[in-house]
């Protein structure tokens, strides 16, 4: 299977949707309206880079990047990773590692000291980014905010 990993597009909304629908399955479905508006604000956000892993006839993986300026180590940013989703058909097929190779690179030519990334509590994705080249270095602390309804 021949995967090629490139810039998200406007018109790859619809597929980067169904991604994240396998992501967060509980999450309710984001309005179209609403998603094209969000797209415009990453789509214009310097650093930010939404890579898509494709096959010869589908969308099969999306990580989404940012690097964020940093005034430590030297002036060397950070490149974030979030959002790394590969479609049940395409996992365990090289599409996670060609994603997170090319999020590397990107922070390579960013100048970046770092990528750095988030993962849920699995065994198996630990696994997975262990064999990427991640260590897990760090422990991870979050706080949700409940939004007001």
């Amino acid at each position: 299977m021949k995967i090629t990993v490139r810039f998200a597009a406007g018109h790859d909304l619809p597929a980067l949707l169904a991604l994240y629908g396998e992501l967060n399955p509980d999450d309710s479905d984001l309005p179209r309206e609403t998603a094209e508006i969000v797209w415009k604000h990453i789509a214009s956000q310097e650093g930010r880079t939404v890579l898509i892993a494709e096959t010869e006839d589908a969308v099969v993986g999306t990580a989404d990047c940012l690097v964020m300026p940093n005034l430590t180590r030297g002036g060397r940013g950070i490149l974030f990773v979030e959002n790394v989703v590969v479609a049940g058909a395409g996992r365990r097929r090289g599409v996670g590692r060609h994603l997170l190779e090319a999020a590397v690179r990107l922070g390579e030519e960013a100048g970046c000291y770092k990528v750095q990334l988030l993962a849920a509590d699995d065994a198996y994705v630990h696994t997975f980014y262990a064999a990427c080249g991640f260590e897990p270095l760090a422990q991870g602390f979050r706080r949700y905010i409940e939004r007001e309804t």
